[in-house]
Formats: C-alpha cells, structure tokens, sequence
C-alpha cells in the first residue's frame, strides 16, 4: 500500500511538473495559441465548450466500448480455435496477418460507402484495430498452460469444458488481459479514425473540424478530453484484471489441491 501510494505521487507530481513546464515555456518564448495553446487556455476553452465537448464525448466512448466489446468476442472465440484445433490455426492465421497489415485508415472509406455516416462504420473499424492482439495474446495463453495440470485434470475424470474453464481459461488470464490493455488503447484510435471520415459527431470529429478551421484551442481541448476518456477506459480494464486475476489464482490452486 505504502508503495503504491509513493507510486501515485510520484506520477502526480511528474505530470504536474510536465505541464507547468509547458505552461512556462509557451509564456517565455510567446508562442502563440495558435500554434501551441498552454495547459491553462487548454482548460479555459473546455469550460467554454464543456457542453459541446460533453456532448460529442459520449458517442466516442459507444463506439470505443462497442468496438471494444466486438473485438473481444470475436478475437476470443478465433483464438479458441486456434488454440484447440490445428486446423482453425493453419487457415486462419494467414488472414490475421493480412488483416493486421492492411493500414485501416484505408478501410474508412468503404465502410462509409457501404454502411453511411454514423455509428456502425465507427465500431467497425476500432473493432478491426483492436481485435488482434487479443486473437494472437488469447492463444498463446491458452497454449501454454502446464501439460501436467492438464494431465491431472483428465485423471480426475474432467471434462474438456471443465479443464478449459477451471485451468486453460485462468492461465491465460494474464495473457488476455495483457491483451485488453493493448486493445483497448487501440480502439480509441479506430473510433478516432472512424469519426475522422465517417461521422458528423464525436471528439474524432471534433479534433477534425477544428483543425480545417484552424482553431488549435479547440482541437487541443478535444484531445485533452479524449486523452482523460482513454486514461479511464484503461483504468477500468486495468480494475477488472485486478479482481478477476484474484478470482483467476484462486480457481487455478483450488483445482491444483
């Protein structure tokens, strides 16, 4: 506890002193805003537009969480494939190469041709930007769990549902988690991409239109808002792993004895 709590300070204070760094240096060299706002007008200006920002903020967050939500399920039961049959692993890891190689910027387009403008072509790209460390992380996961647990398992007359839930599925918890963190960092992006191309709402949208109009204020405070809205995202995946690599341990030493 003493450790972490020295840990938050110390993070406190790096970013307190990194910004009025920043808030110095555009005040002695006289930057102007337009090229380079300070922290202090960056502030300003989301008060000033806190009910619009507020309000393109929430279709950020459903097409991250969506997109989020999607890429697990899909990444989660691909990698189950491929982790059980030898198969799904030889025809499948091909496409994901491609699919992860492809730039998906250049995917925006044609989502917008065949769904339109609004939510779907978001949640479809920050899904297909986010899925893939998910599929390859899950089954290295589940690959590697200790043959001789496995072993002792089927000794006891478990089913294969059974050793997957009680022993594949909590080794891997760390691998998958691993994962989400990556995932979800990568979803904002799509989301942000997507509302680049895609929508007429959004922080993504935002950030775009205020630099047609020039207006770095307003693009800066659209960034600051959606780096805040990352941070708390990660914060929750990095909640979750805390309870449930806890509840992970337990069912591994529970089957263990």
């Amino acid at each position: 506890m003493r450790k972490s709590s020295k840990m938050l300070v110390g993070q406190t204070m790096t970013f307190i002193a990194f910004f009025a760094a920043w808030e110095l240096l555009v005040r002695w060299l006289h930057i102007k805003p337009v090229i380079l706002p300070g922290p202090l007008t960056i502030v300003a200006e989301i008060w000033e537009h806190r009910a619009m920002l507020a309000a393109n903020t929430w279709p950020t967050f459903v097409a991250i969480g969506l997109g989020f939500v999607y890429a697990f399920a899909v990444g989660f039961a691909i990698a189950v494939g491929m982790a059980f049959s030898k198969t799904v692993r030889e025809l499948s890891y091909p496409f994901l190469v491609v699919a992860q190689i492809l730039p998906k910027v250049a995917f925006a387009p044609l989502f917008l041709v065949w769904f339109g403008f609004g939510l779907t072509p978001k949640i479809l790209i920050a899904a297909l930007v986010a899925f893939f460390p998910i599929v390859i992380n899950t089954a290295k996961g589940l690959t590697s769990v200790d043959p001789e647990l496995l072993q002792y398992m089927r000794s006891l007359g478990a089913s294969q549902r059974e050793s997957f839930l009680k022993i594949s599925l909590p080794w891997a918890m760390p691998y998958i988690f691993a994962a989400l963190k990556i995932s979800i960092t990568l979803a904002i992006v799509g989301a942000v991409v997507g509302e680049f191309v895609a929508a007429g709402e959004g922080l993504g949208y935002v950030i775009n239109a205020a630099n047609i109009a020039l207006d770095t204020e307003l693009m800066f405070a659209a960034i600051a808002v959606l780096s805040v809205l990352g941070v708390a995202l990660f914060m929750v995946v990095a909640l979750a792993e805390r309870i449930l690599m806890r509840g992970g341990s337990l069912a591994i030493d529970g089957a263990a004895m």
